[in-house]
């Protein structure tokens, strides 16, 4: 389950007219200085050994940054929905490997020309901010006669959720609706679903179901493929959205007849408040132990 969770996380990022996007927009303000057809997908396992013993580490997505048969740039996209204290340590790790391979490389397989290695971290978390180690520095309490001699490394994490509106407004790509889905759920806590149709509707709903942990976005998305409806955002996350909101509230006021269940209340009056039949409260009842 874990595999297929990870799986779905990296499809929409493998896409190269998603991944150009994000670069462009992230690290370049917008400036379409990255196109879809210049990048080639890089192996995204490494090996280390530790022990005596080797180890396999996979990046979320990779890809080469090419003009040509010249590498331009090792590319890495890692997604982050918990905060971790560590990440400096992985990130390092990940760069040090695209690193060695290019000092170990056999000479047929040597590149021309050395290549610089950039990871990009999209954290997804909307609730809290990032407040954990950001640089290999941070991770450590250096002697201070020694600080001067550590090198430092820094992790380029992008909080997704508190991007602002103009940065959102940039994307191109598909990645609008998620960092736009994201957004909202910080600021609201509800979301409106822009206009505009998607172009890869599945692995959208794939990302958003993976990182919420909520099985109700490819719900709607079988169920909107089965009917034929169309790619905008509108008929998916609206429904998804109210779906959610219908559900909360059966959830408050089964709490509140379970309430009044243990407060020996008339189930006559619980029916008329609640507005559940006689038999889903008596269900209700069973099912906790009240009754």
């Amino acid at each position: 389950m874990l595999a297929d969770k990870d799986a779905t996380e990296k499809r929409l990022e493998d896409y190269a007219d998603v991944f150009s996007d994000l670069v462009n927009v992230l690290l370049f303000k917008g400036k379409q200085l990255m196109q879809p057809e210049d990048l080639l997908t890089a192996l995204p396992r490494s090996i280390y050994k530790v022990d005596g013993k080797m180890h396999e580490q996979e990046r979320d997505v990779a890809k080469f940054w090419k003009k040509g048969q010249i590498r331009i740039a090792f590319i890495g996209l890692e997604n982050q929905t918990d905060i971790e204290a560590d990440i400096p340590f992985r990130i390092i790790g990940y760069d040090g490997a695209v690193y060695r391979d290019q000092l170990n490389a056999d000479e047929k397989d040597k590149p021309k020309e050395r290549y610089p290695v950039v990871t990009l971290v999209l954290y997804f978390g909307y609730e809290r901010r990032w407040n954990k180690p950001l640089n290999l520095k941070e991770c450590f309490s250096i002697p201070e006669e020694l600080e001067p001699f550590v090198n430092d490394y820094h992790v380029n994490l992008f909080e997704i959720a508190w991007l602002p509106d103009e940065t959102i407004a940039m994307f191109q790509s598909d990645f609008r609706f998620v960092a736009d889905y994201f957004s909202q759920k910080r600021k609201n806590q509800q979301y409106k679903a822009p206009a505009g149709e998607m172009k890869h509707v599945r692995a959208v709903l794939e990302l958003l179901s993976a990182v919420m942990q909520d099985t109700r976005f490819m719900d709607a998305y079988n169920g909107c493929v089965a009917e034929g409806r169309p790619t905008n955002m509108d008929p998916w996350l609206d429904e998804i959205e109210n779906r959610g909101r219908e559900e909360g509230r059966e959830e408050g006021k089964s709490e509140m007849v379970l309430e009044m269940l243990r407060e020996k209340q008339p189930v006559d009056l619980i029916a008329k408040v609640s507005k559940f039949s006689l038999e889903k409260i008596a269900e209700l009842g069973r099912l906790h132990g009240v009754l």
